[in-house]
């Protein structure tokens, strides 16, 4: 659908665990960075957006495959896939590449919900432009 957006993160102390390789869960939180980038290369500001149309983009699903693990002082490349955009929902496939070697991949699904309502909302024509553009 769109093309590979990719974000380079490098592996901290902090990032690791007590066997000196990268905790699992902050892949996670490389991919939601890496993400949030991709928007804001796409000129999306997700302040902006809650502020005009009092929407905001959260985390509905994910389901994250490890393969090798990263290590102290490693530079990741995130990466960062559109691989189906609904009305109200947007489906990615992401990526940690140490290299040429593929460390971990993971779907991740976006609702876009009212900041009230907490209920789903649709993505507003703004953002839907910018996204496929």
């Amino acid at each position: 659908m769109q093309q590979e957006f990719s974000w380079a993160v490098r592996i901290y102390y902090e990032d690791t665990d007590a066997g000196g390789i990268v905790f699992y869960a902050n892949y996670l939180k490389f991919f939601e960075r890496a993400r949030t980038e991709w928007l804001r290369a796409a000129t999306i500001s997700q302040q902006q957006m809650t502020a005009e149309h009092e929407v905001i983009f959260v985390v509905k699903a994910t389901a994250v495959e490890y393969h090798a693990p990263a290590r102290l002082d490693d530079e990741l490349k995130i990466t960062v896939v559109v691989e189906r955009l609904g009305r109200a929902s947007v489906q990615f496939v992401q990526e940690a590449w140490c290299g040429d070697r593929l460390l971990v991949t993971g779907k991740i699904k976006v609702g876009c919900i009212g900041v009230t309502s907490l209920r789903p909302s649709a993505i507003p024509a703004d953002v839907l432009q910018l996204i496929n553009a």
